[in-house]
């Protein structure tokens, strides 16, 4: 075998390697991270290491070219000029940029040239409006935390009809529980002192006494 056939060999193996990855990724971030130190550079591999989910790897453009050509990161090939470093994210679409982006301000060097998800190519600024998007985890959190107080309302109407289906009044129960679900409750010390079951005209005793 000739060199130039290994040589072709190996760039076969190469992008094979890349098109696997692609394979699998939710989104593909590309950055430059020319001049970064021995040390910058281990703290940010550790860093999207330790967040799970991404890979970090350096690859010639050339070798980028060819395994995203007829892919969904093919527009990505405008962008594959100069130092370029690959963040792949397996898991979360914005994962691998919003790590990054964490260590933008400690490394002025690094910089991020685009970054494709859903067969959609953006360029370095709008990678890092991407960057700053809460990832899903944190939306779900939030999302329910919005609809817990509805939620526990839904629970007590639907207790309230179950409690009262054997009695015959589960109508009665459910228009009940319905309006008490949509009206705020009254505040405890509110309802500590109003009088219990005696009307508000009603004479004291000693005047009732004294006629």
């Amino acid at each position: 075998m000739t060199n130039l056939e290994r040589n072709r060999d190996a760039k076969h193996v190469v992008v094979d390697e890349i098109k696997e990855k692609l394979s699998r990724s939710k989104s593909v971030v590309l950055v430059n991270a020319r001049g970064l130190t021995v040390e910058q550079d281990t703290t940010l591999r550790k860093s999207l290491r330790k967040a799970g989910g991404i890979e970090y790897k350096v690859y010639k453009n050339s070798m980028m070219n060819l395994a995203v050509k007829d892919t969904e990161f093919e527009g990505l090939q405008e962008y594959l000029a100069g130092p370029t470093t690959v963040a792949f994210s397996y898991d979360d679409e914005t994962a691998a940029a919003a790590q990054i982006n964490k260590h933008l301000k400690a490394m002025p060097v690094l910089e991020f040239k685009a970054s494709a998800m859903e067969g959609n190519v953006y360029d370095a600024a709008k990678t890092k409006l991407i960057a700053d998007i809460p990832s899903k985890d944190i939306l779900l959190s939030r999302l329910l935390g919005s609809l817990k107080s509805p939620m526990a309302s839904f629970a007590r109407l639907v207790k309230a009809i179950a409690d009262e289906k054997d009695n015959g009044t589960a109508p009665e129960a459910a228009d009940a529980a319905a309006e008490a679900a949509e009206t705020p409750e009254a505040p405890a010390a509110e309802a500590a002192s109003a009088p219990a079951d005696t009307p508000a005209t009603e004479a004291p005793a000693e005047e009732a006494a004294a006629e």
